[in-house]
């Protein structure tokens, strides 16, 4: 059941346990150490039924076999001492089943104190965030595309409420997928109920006949196939949100518009677009639904207000800065939009009597490495590396303490220390400084940014410029190298918006575009053009043709950053329990196991590091009773008749293994070093081998002289 007692510790022990398991004893969950391994069987199994939570409910971890349950079991015990649950995996390997599950075991055996349905509230609330947050990629069906915590409050060991705090919302999905993968569920669930009284005003059925811009804002050929699940009909997302019905059409109007962004067309060479013409139908409907004036989206679409010293201008943009500036709002809205439903279901989740302890779940993406690997992939792996430092430092925490605790004198190896890599992202003249500083500079780029990072970092261990001549950059992650384009690095972390284009949103008469749009306390900014052109703009401009409101918005990695820091902080001060989910195949096939695959997470997640860690001191720890009871073969007459347990062990220890260096004796447990115990089972293999054959030889020999003897008497 724990890797760590397996009796050799390396990593094909541990990947022959894991397969054994999995494919014939059908077990998806084992423990190793701190770490609950979590394998994706892709296939329902009955083990998460309410008899089987109830199963769980008040016993120790040990008691029965490894289960998500029984780690749930230890958090909610432990509540007050804060015990969080860290979920993480590769996408498609189960983490947001996990986290379902684990609300579904508190809210279970906690019930609720005073609202009964803030239960149903809670659970409901994953389905919501999945409509909004989750989108099908190559790997999974059902990928989150943002990181979550979930706090579940309780009060007198009841819930009462819940709050989600949200990482990273992959906003560049809005308007660009990669091949055979999806936008986010709720455009499909959206568009699959075109047909509904209530949403012909939508003009959904126009873009489900084949009116789709090529930016994949909503894929026409799998409008209809997408989300005819449990949430086929949109309303079922808004209603658990604690969305008025009021405001419900307001809503999926929102979402509609960004849908008809994306087919506006944008005419004209790449050195000056053609201005909009008020007849574009995408544009028509984009602006009746929002409530705002064709002719000012036009103009904004295609130009940017600069102002200098003296005066203030319009510059035409190139048809390119055009699609940008259109993508951008995209972005922008849908942002938005998600933050909202976050807060609408943090309102609907809060407690009025507020909450004395709290389990926190946090569902976070695993450490990804693609072909192409973008902004996106770089922060997800800065959140990985912090938090694999932090789960080095709670192996190393809690083994510090069982070894004080016992009294047993050990001295602590050096371990894969991660800060150098932490310090090559975030330090000072790191990589996120020098994007920054980039993202300040009117005619920043990602070039000209790559090249300070080559000037800056090429002595660095952690960090390589591919031989290749592209711009790119190569990390050394504590799991791997990955390489990293520079191609959108700039403009994804200014997350730029015109300026223009938000204030018309903020003056439509919709009063859910205006908290939608007023919400965030930094005001958006104006898009950066990339290139500089017009004949007014011949000189390098200066800070000050700007708007002010750029000088102060913080990047997004700078927003990220500090998010991060906070989580870490707040993690810092607790003993999580760590699950790690690992995908079995990449064919997403049942009970199909992939050594190669499986051993790749391993390494990333941290088990096999857990398992290097353990081995190098003293893995193997029973009490004295468990000893003797195993092993009560292997003592002498003499050991035997002495009283005391610890003093019993440690004779025949010390006749049995010999080298004091292989053991130690604590208060309450003898610890072995790695391979002793193995050693150990080969002697009492033998002890009992030895005795089975001197029970042969005597029941051998008595029966043959029985044989004998009846003989003899039948010839005498």
């Amino acid at each position: 059941d724990d890797l760590v007692a397996l009796g050799y510790l390396h990593e094909p022990a541990v990947l022959h346990s894991l397969r054994r398991r999995f494919l014939e004893a059908k077990a998806i969950y084992t423990y190793c150490g701190i770490i609950l391994v979590a394998i994706n069987p892709y296939e329902p199994l009955p083990i998460y039924e309410e008899e089987v939570i109830y199963a769980y409910s008040g016993r120790n971890m040990g008691d029965m076999d490894p289960h998500i349950f029984a780690l749930a079991e230890e958090a909610y015990k432990q509540m007050v001492s804060s015990r969080p649950l860290i979920i993480s995996g590769e996408s498609g390997a189960g983490k947001t089943a996990s986290a379902k599950y684990a609300m579904r075991y508190f809210t279970a055996v906690g019930g609720c104190l005073g609202d009964s349905s803030m239960e149903e509230k809670v659970l409901a609330s994953s389905p919501v965030m999945e409509a909004f947050g989750n989108a099908k990629t190559t790997r999974n069906d059902n990928s989150s595309r943002f990181g979550r915590y979930i706090e579940i409050g309780f009060s007198q060991a009841r819930v009462t409420g819940a709050t989600i705090k949200t990482y990273l919302l992959e906003k560049s999905r809005v308007t660009f997928q990669a091949k055979a993968e999806r936008n986010y569920h709720i455009f499909y669930q959206l568009c699959a109920s075109a047909t509904l009284p209530e949403l012909r005003g939508l003009a959904l059925s126009w873009l489900s006949a084949g009116h789709s811009h090529p930016s994949g804002l909503c894929d026409a050929g799998g409008q209809t196939s997408a989300g005819r699940g449990a949430w086929a009909v949109p309303h079922a997302c808004a209603v658990p949100a604690g969305v008025p019905e009021a405001d419900q059409l307001e809503l999926f109007s929102v979402l509609a518009a960004i849908l008809h962004l994306g087919n506006i067309v944008v005419r004209g060479r790449d050195r000056r677009s053609v201005p909009l013409q008020p007849a574009d139908e995408a544009l028509g409907l984009f602006c009746t639904l929002l409530g705002i004036e064709a002719l000012q989206v036009t103009r904004w679409l295609c130009h940017r207000k600069l102002v200098t010293a003296g005066e203030t201008y319009l510059k035409p943009l190139s048809r390119q800065q055009a699609l940008d500036s259109r993508d951008a709002l995209a972005k922008y809205m849908y942002g938005q939009v998600f933050r909202w439903m976050v807060s609408r279901v943090n309102r609907s989740l809060r407690s009025l009597e507020g909450h004395r302890t709290s389990i926190g779940i946090l569902d976070i993406y695993g450490f990804e490495m693609f072909e192409l690997n973008s902004f996106e992939q770089f922060c997800i792996n800065y959140a990985n590396e912090k938090l694999q430092q932090l789960f080095n430092l709670h192996v190393f925490k809690r083994e510090q303490e069982e070894y004080v605790t016992e009294e047993i004198p050990w001295v602590f190896i050096d371990f894969c220390d991660n800060q150098p890599c932490i310090e090559l992202i975030e330090g000072r003249l790191g990589i996120l400084d020098l994007l920054n500083e980039e993202c300040k500079m009117p005619q920043g780029s990602d070039g000209s940014w790559a090249q300070k990072l080559y000037q800056t970092h090429l002595g660095s261990s952690h960090f390589q410029k591919p031989k290749r001549p592209t711009d790119a950059f190569v990390v050394c992650h504590f799991a791997s190298k990955v390489e990293y384009q520079c191609d959108g690095f700039v403009e994804k972390n200014r997350d730029a918006v015109p300026e223009e284009l938000v204030g018309l949103l903020r003056a439509s008469k919709s009063a859910l575009l205006a908290e939608l749009f007023l919400e965030e306390g930094d005001g958006p900014v104006s898009l950066q053009s990339r290139r500089s052109s017009g004949p007014r703009m011949a000189g390098r401009p200066s800070r000050r043709s700007l708007p002010s409101s750029q000088k102060s918005k913080k990047s997004i990695s700078s927003q990220f950053k500090a998010s991060l820091n906070r989580l870490m902080e707040m993690l810092g001060s607790t003993t999580p329990h760590y699950i790690r989910c690992i995908k079995p195949n990449d064919g997403k096939q049942p009970f199909v196991f992939d050594s190669r695959r499986a051993v790749e997470q391993l390494r990333a997640c941290g088990v096999l590091e857990t398992i290097r860690i353990s081995a190098s001191g003293y893995p193997s720890r029973w009490t004295y009773q468990e000893f003797l009871e195993r092993y009560r073969a292997l003592l002498s007459r003499e050991e035997l008749m002495g009283t005391d347990e610890k003093q019993i062990c440690s004779l025949a220890l010390e006749r049995l293994l010999q080298d004091p260096s292989k053991y130690q004796c604590g208060k309450s447990k003898v610890f072995f070093r790695a391979g002793q115990v193995a050693y150990l089972e080969e002697l009492w293999y033998r002890r009992l081998r030895a005795a089975c054959t001197v029970l042969q030889r005597h029941l051998r020999g008595w029966l043959a002289r029985r044989r004998f003897g009846r003989a003899r008497a039948a010839a005498v």
